[in-house]
């Protein structure tokens, strides 16, 4: 995996990335330490692999603190934030990346507790120790972000509402976090070849990927996507609070 942002750019930094024990938030949280930030690894059950990870992020001379957390408990986030003051003082970035909701065994409603009720919590819980100038990065998919224009898999659907329900949820909230001088950024994907989601899509609808893969004419890999999430932390804020990675054209307006 290549430097994708400024080496020293986030010297003196602290980055903390929801669901970073692997796939995209690991290559996120890599690219932040790269950079020089300080990082937060956030894992659900996956410990020993966050733990590597810290392991090998440490070695580029930068603190990793990994923390347990249960993103729909309330107290576990605190938790969280608890540990991440004690330990740096304060938050530069914030990354959601975590999400669900394709599990089986889970509730009915746990999508949309864990990709909106989950989101907007992490967010406010963080307040208190976000930073002047910080920045909030939202992670989220095409198929979620146009959902209310272009249909998507019947298998996808209710992770897309949810997922679309936690976006709006958060751009609510831009005006406030505009008051305090933190800058909000959705970052919207096409599938990303070797993700959990698109795993589960192709052995829910077996040939999905390849033929997502020549509407688009590409898709974007894991690094590649984490790359444009971690650089959404660093270049200046949309406009419109979007960055669009992939292609866009087999998508109605939103």
């Amino acid at each position: 995996m290549s430097q994708t942002l400024p080496s020293g750019s986030l010297s003196g930094k602290t980055a903390l990335v929801t669901g970073s024990s692997r796939g995209i938030g690991a290559d996120t949280v890599r690219y932040f330490a790269e950079a020089g930030a300080n990082v937060v690894i956030n894992f659900r059950n996956k410990a020993p692999r966050a733990e590597k990870l810290a392991a090998q992020l440490r070695e580029l001379g930068v603190e990793a603190l990994v923390v347990g957390a249960d993103l729909t408990d309330p107290a576990s986030v605190l938790a969280m934030f608890d540990e991440v003051e004690r330990t740096f003082g304060g938050l530069d970035v914030l990354v959601l990346n975590a999400s669900g909701g394709m599990e089986s065994g889970m509730a009915e409603d746990y999508a949309l507790k864990l990709n909106r009720d989950a989101q907007v919590n992490v967010l406010e819980s963080a307040l208190p120790i976000l930073r002047e100038g910080s920045r909030v990065v939202f992670v989220t998919s095409h198929q979620a972000h146009f959902i209310r224009t272009t249909p998507t898999m019947p298998e996808y659907e209710p992770v897309a509402l949810s997922k679309r329900a936690g976006e709006d949820a958060l751009r609510e909230r831009i005006p406030a976090l505009e008051e305090r001088g933190i800058g909000f950024t959705v970052v919207s994907g096409d599938m990303i070849e070797g993700t959990i989601t698109a795993t589960l899509l192709e052995r829910a609808n077996p040939g999905a990927i390849a033929a997502r893969r020549e509407d688009a004419g590409k898709l974007y890999n894991v690094a590649e996507f984490a790359a444009e999430v971690a650089r959404a932390a660093l270049d200046p804020v949309p406009a419109d609070h979007t960055r669009l990675v992939g292609d866009t054209d087999s998508f109605g307006g939103e």
